[in-house]
């Protein structure tokens, strides 16, 4: 089975499943995802959300507010996030970053994948994540249920996070609304079948999982 293959299989089984979740009056709207991004880092999106919405509630849902807002206020909105110290002056420092090109439309279009790298606290799958959802950009968000599930199915298991990205960019159509909806039902199939403890009854990958449970 390559990797359209699995994705065919995947998206039979859950069918379409529409991630990321804008659901807060964030100006611009793609504003949130990045705010999401960056809050969701050690934490579960439950607590992203309470986090998001203390944003929302302090009025600090646009990069010019968080740029110019005491840490103080936004450490208060992040709390529920967890590491909620870390994350307020992240998130200030990254909205800082946006306003420096200009306007968030000159960062949509300008911003390359080495810049957000460059940012403090920003990774590899946070920076592929702002690309691929909030600027629609074909880039390949690997994370740990990514190379969980493909390494069960008998892929090559890579060694580095630009490996396993590389090979999925080289080995799926270039579409960044496929590239989301691929990782939304990766996501997807993790929390219902393939767990650490996985649930392998009615699996559609189950016929050519080459991890025997």
């Amino acid at each position: 089975m390559d990797t359209m293959s699995v994705y065919h299989a995947l998206l039979e089984h859950h069918k379409t499943k529409g991630w990321w979740p804008i659901d807060h009056d964030f100006f611009p709207r793609e504003f949130e995802i990045i705010a999401g991004a960056i809050l969701t880092q050690n934490t579960n999106w439950i607590n992203v959300e309470k986090a998001l919405k203390g944003l929302e509630d302090a009025g600090l849902t646009s990069p010019e507010a968080l740029s110019n807002a005491n840490i103080k206020e936004i450490e208060k909105s992040v709390r529920p996030s967890g590491f909620f110290r870390q994350k307020a002056q992240r998130l200030k420092i990254f909205s800082v970053f946006i306003m420096d090109f200009g306007s968030f439309e000159n960062f949509s279009e300008s911003v390359t994948r080495e810049e957000l790298l460059s940012q403090k606290g920003i990774g590899p799958e946070t920076a592929d994540s702002i690309l691929l959802y909030a600027l629609g950009r074909r880039s390949f968000v690997i994370d740990a249920y990514t190379k969980r599930i493909f390494t069960r199915l008998g892929f090559q298991c890579f060694r580095t996070y630009d490996e396993w990205r590389e090979f999925f960019e080289s080995n799926v159509t270039e579409d960044a609304g496929l590239y989301r909806e691929y990782h939304a039902l990766i996501v997807e199939h993790a929390k219902a079948h393939c767990r650490v403890k996985p649930i392998c009854e009615k699996c559609p990958l189950g016929s050519v999982c080459a991890r025997k449970f």
